[in-house]
């Protein structure tokens, strides 16, 4: 196995693991090769500074089935995630201090939000001992990343 740095027309850098650079080129023809941000196929190939050869490629075609397997889990528990709070938590949007603050002290009924605030809306939180939980918001492919 090699790895190639790759980059997309957007900037976006990523690896790719190959059998060897002839199907790095193959599938770059054939517009196979994909960027993982904003699925573009327009990609070409970085410079590489290093690479050291660890294992047999038995042994990385194992650890690389095990890390995508992993991530692949990752993102899967991530969509879970998200799924369940966008059916499960009110959005406030950009109120989510003001309500949260409201019903830490008694003004409004407790209840399940979501939103965003700022670092200064965080720290009045935490000042007040709020309990916030922060969670990374899973972007869906038919989102716009650029």
């Amino acid at each position: 196995m090699i790895v190639f740095d790759l980059e997309c027309i957007n900037g976006h850098g990523f690896e790719g693991w190959f059998q060897d650079k002839q199907e790095m080129e193959t599938q770059q023809v054939q517009g196979l090769l994909q960027c993982p941000v904003c699925d573009t196929t327009a990609v070409v190939q970085k410079l590489h500074p290093i690479a050291i050869k660890t294992s047999s490629p038995a042994r990385h075609s194992e650890a690389h089935q095990a890390l995508q397997a992993s991530q692949e889990a990752m993102v899967e528990l991530t969509e879970q995630v998200t799924r369940f709070v966008e059916k499960n938590f009110d959005d406030v949007g950009t109120s989510f201090a003001t309500e949260a603050l409201k019903m830490h002290y008694g003004a409004s009924e407790h209840r399940n939000i979501r939103g965003s605030t700022t670092q200064e809306e965080e720290k009045t939180l935490q000042k007040e001992g709020v309990p916030v939980v922060k969670i990374p918001v899973y972007k869906k492919p038919d989102e716009e990343f650029n």
